[in-house]
C-alpha cells in the first residue's frame, strides 16, 4: 500500500504485490523458451508438465522453488524474451475464472518487476508520496506567475525522485495508476497557497486509455479544489507525444473540452518538433533543458529560435527551461522566450500550508505499510 499525500491525505493505493506462488502457468509462441524454462525448473526440483506453448511449474516446496525460478529466468532470458512470455501464478481451478487469468496474464517481465526480482518495487509499495513545486517567472520582470508539480516518494525516511517512482511503475504495468496520483497530488497540494499562478501538472498520454473515464477522478479533484480551470495546465513531454499522435490529441481535447489548457514540454529535442507543435497547438510551449543550457552554442541558438517563432506564430506562450545562470536568462529572453524556469529562480520544494490548515486536513499522515 502506498500513502497518497499532496497536502491533502488520507487516500491510499493497492499496488497488489504478489506473494509467494506454488504454482505457474507460462506460455508463448516464442519457441525456444519454453524448453529453457523446462530445463531450469527442472534442474531447481519442481515439477514441469508441458504442452505446446504452455509449461506449467509446480512447486511443492512452499513457493521457494519458484522464487529462484524467477530470479534465474530474469538473468537469463533478454528483455524482449521476458515481454514475449505470459505468466499466471496459483491459476483458480473454476474456468470461467481461469480464462479471464489468462486473458489479463501479465508479461514475464512485469511479473518480475513486481516481485521485485528486476526492479525495486518498496518503492512503490511502501511509499508516502507528494508534490514538490518549483517556479516559472516572467523573464521581463522576474515575478513569479506559476508553478510546475513534481512528484516525491518517502520510503524509510529516503526520498525518491519521480524519475525513478516512474521507472518502477512502468516495468511493474502500474505507470496509469502513478500518473493519477501524480496529477491528483499536483492539484490537492497546491490549493492552499497557488492563488492566482498557474499549475503546470505532468501526464503520460499512455497512462489514459479513454480520458472521459480515466481522468474522472483528476476532474473531480480539480473541481472540490475550487482551482480555476484555466489555471490548470497539463503537460506532454515531446517524446511521449511522438507515440501516438492520434490518442494524444483526443486525450488534448478533453483537457480543452474541461476547460484546461495544454504544454508540450522538452521541445526541441525531436525531429519532428515542429510538425508536432502545428498538430498539438498547445496552449504552452516548454523549450528543451539541454537545448537552453548548450546556449550560446549556434546550433542550440537556431533550433530554439525556430521553435520559439513557430510557436508565436501559434498563440503559444513559451517557457524556457533550465536556466541556472544570468547568462542563460538574457540569451533566452533574447531568442523571445516569455517565460523562465530554473534554478536561478528557484528550485523545486514543498510549501509549508498556512498555520490555520495545521489544525485540519494538512496533519502529516504515517506511511501504509
Amino acid at each position: 500500500m502506498g500513502t497518497i499525500c499532496g497536502g491533502v491525505c488520507g487516500c491510499r493505493q493497492n499496488w497488489e504485490v504478489p506473494g509467494r506462488a506454488s504454482r505457474a502457468l507460462l506460455a508463448t509462441t516464442i519457441g525456444h523458451v519454453l524448453p529453457h524454462v523446462t530445463r531450469t525448473a527442472k534442474a531447481l526440483g519442481l515439477t514441469v508438465d508441458s504442452a505446446p506453448q504452455v509449461v506449467d511449474v509446480l512447486d511443492d516446496r512452499g513457493g521457494r522453488g519458484l522464487e529462484r525460478l524467477f530470479q534465474k529466468l530474469a538473468r537469463e532470458l533478454t528483455g524482449a524474451e521476458t515481454e514475449a512470455v505470459r505468466v499466471v501464478t496459483d491459476p483458480p481451478d473454476d474456468g470461467v475464472a481461469l480464462t479471464a487469468r489468462l486473458l489479463t496474464a501479465p508479461t514475464l517481465a512485469v511479473e518480475l518487476a513486481r516481485r521485485g526480482v528486476t526492479v525495486e518495487v518498496g518503492v512503490l509499495a511502501e511509499a508516502e508520496f507528494w508534490s514538490v513545486y518549483q517556479p516559472i517567472v516572467s523573464l521581463a520582470d522576474r515575478s513569479v506567475v506559476a508553478h510546475e508539480a513534481l512528484l516525491r516518494g518517502l520510503v524509510d525516511g529516503r526520498e525518491v525522485g519521480g524519475g525513478d517512482l516512474f521507472f518502477v511503475a512502468e516495468s511493474a504495468g502500474w505507470l496509469h495508476r502513478l500518473d493519477r496520483i501524480g496529477r491528483e497530488s499536483a492539484i490537492a497540494g497546491a490549493v492552499p497557497w497557488l492563488g492566482s499562478h498557474d499549475l503546470f501538472v505532468n501526464f503520460n498520454p499512455t497512462s489514459i486509455y479513454r480520458p472521459q473515464v480515466c481522468l474522472a477522478s483528476t476532474e473531480r479533484v480539480a473541481h472540490d479544489a475550487g482551482i480555476d480551470p484555466q489555471q490548470l495546465v497539463f503537460e506532454v513531454a515531446e517524446s511521449h507525444a511522438i507515440a501516438d499522435r492520434g490518442h494524444l490529441v483526443s486525450v488534448l481535447e478533453h483537457y480543452r473540452s474541461l476547460g484546461w489548457r495544454v504544454a508540450l514540454d522538452d521541445v526541441g529535442t525531436g525531429w519532428s518538433s515542429l510538425s508536432l507543435l502545428a498538430a498539438v497547438r498547445p496552449e504552452v510551449v516548454k523549450l528543451d533543458k539541454g537545448l537552453v543550457q548548450e546556449l550560446p552554442d549556434d546550433g542550440a541558438r537556431a533550433v530554439l529560435k525556430a521553435v520559439t517563432d513557430l510557436a508565436h506564430q501559434l498563440g503559444a506562450v513559451v517557457v524556457a527551461e533550465g536556466i541556472e545562470t544570468e547568462e542563460l536568462a538574457e540569451e533566452v529572453a533574447a531568442l523571445g522566450a516569455d517565460l523562465g524556469q530554473g534554478w536561478l529562480f528557484g528550485r523545486p520544494v514543498r510549501p509549508e500550508p498556512p498555520a490555520e490548515e495545521l489544525e485540519g486536513r494538512w496533519q502529516p499522515v504515517a506511511r501504509a505499510r
